[in-house]
């Protein structure tokens, strides 16, 4: 069986780790989980609340006891588009959480700078991360929409252990 090979940053993380280093880079990167509860994202900074939870009836526990592919992306939007990537991204979370090989998904828009957005996404595996990728609402809110938008895009994928 040939495999393509990717390049791609590789780390391992253990299920307990995994949780810490979303926690640690939330608060070093001084961003707040967008998809808390609308009260908490109306707090302090003025910030619109998010519509939708980061997931519907699983815990982060749950998500993360069977392993999978952790992606995680920082996006900076161009000057003056922030809002509008943060309206695309209302309009594109809740179908990646209906997404069957997401696991976890969240979206934090920084406190400090509202154009800083960090994704951490778990995917059942490969298949399901190119599933999603290759999903019509991926290529219409974010291929289509969101990423002409964008100063900087970085995604980095980690394996949980």
């Amino acid at each position: 069986m040939t495999r393509s090979h990717i390049p791609t940053t590789t780390v391992r993380f253990t299920r307990r780790s995994a949780i810490g280093a979303f926690a640690a880079t939330m608060a070093i990167a001084n961003i707040s989980p967008w998809a808390v509860s609308q009260s908490r994202s109306e707090q302090g900074n003025g910030g619109r609340p998010m519509k939708h939870y980061a997931m519907s009836t699983r815990t982060i526990s749950d998500a993360v006891n069977t392993g999978g592919l952790l992606v995680v992306a920082e996006w900076e939007a161009k000057e003056g588009q922030a809002d509008k990537v943060a309206a695309i991204l209302d309009s594109f979370l809740p179908e990646a959480q209906k997404d069957p090989g997401a696991k976890l998904f969240l979206i934090g828009r920084g406190k400090d700078n509202p154009a800083q957005f960090l994704f951490y996404e778990l995917f059942q595996d490969e298949a399901a991360l190119k599933a999603h990728q290759d999903s019509d609402y991926f290529k219409t809110y974010i291929a289509g929409q969101a990423l002409p938008l964008l100063a900087k895009r970085e995604r980095a994928q980690y394996v949980l252990i």
